[in-house]
């Protein structure tokens, strides 16, 4: 084989290895993950000049439309609190308590970070749904039947993603995030 053929077939391999790994890496990516908080991943930089290229080809492909850190705090999750992986097939307890912030959703995404369809057409849960927007304390089923009180739909699928948003944040999105307390994730069955 020519020289020249080699170094073609080594250049279009380095390449396409170079692209796919990448293309990978960004669509795996949890969503903010240089801090984490339990289950919890997030990142300091969204929305803002300051973030690096990998941040922002997350956000590009999975958080569109990213707020700036004063503005809001993005929380994703792919464990319970015990580590496993979020089963949709499975029924959670997430129990959570006043957040940093003036108002909150939980909202569940397929791995590719895409909304789940359900019969209920029930995408989130947010803090207005319960009583002084949760400050006391609150708790949201995840499964996949409808479940009583505040139920966020699985739809049964192998794997999910939960994204947990929080609006203007109380520290002006400054803070040290991973002083946050932030809800727990039980798995109560499958």
């Amino acid at each position: 084989m020519k020289p020249w053929a080699r170094y073609l077939i080594g250049a279009v391999t380095g390449v396409a290895l170079g692209l796919g790994g990448a293309v990978y890496l960004v669509r795996h990516a949890a969503l903010g993950n240089n801090v984490t908080i339990g289950p919890w991943a997030t990142g300091r930089s969204f929305g803002s000049a300051s973030a690096d290229p990998y941040t922002r080809a997350i956000v590009a492909v999975k958080g569109l439309l990213a707020l700036p850190a004063q503005e809001a705090r993005y929380y994703t999750a792919a464990t319970d609190s015990d580590g496993a992986p979020l089963d949709g097939r499975c029924r959670y307890l997430i129990l959570g308590g006043e957040l940093p912030a003036a108002w909150w959703s939980m909202t569940a995404y397929d791995p590719d970070g895409y909304l789940i369809p359900n019969g209920a057409n029930r995408f989130s849960v947010a803090g207005n749904a319960f009583p002084n927007g949760g400050r006391g304390g609150w708790s949201i089923r995840l499964a996949p039947t409808r479940q009583a009180g505040a139920w966020l739909p699985s739809g049964g699928i192998p794997r999910l993603e939960l994204t947990l948003r929080t609006y203007l944040p109380t520290d002006g999105g400054t803070g040290n995030p991973s002083v946050d307390v932030l809800p727990r994730i039980l798995r109560e069955g499958c």
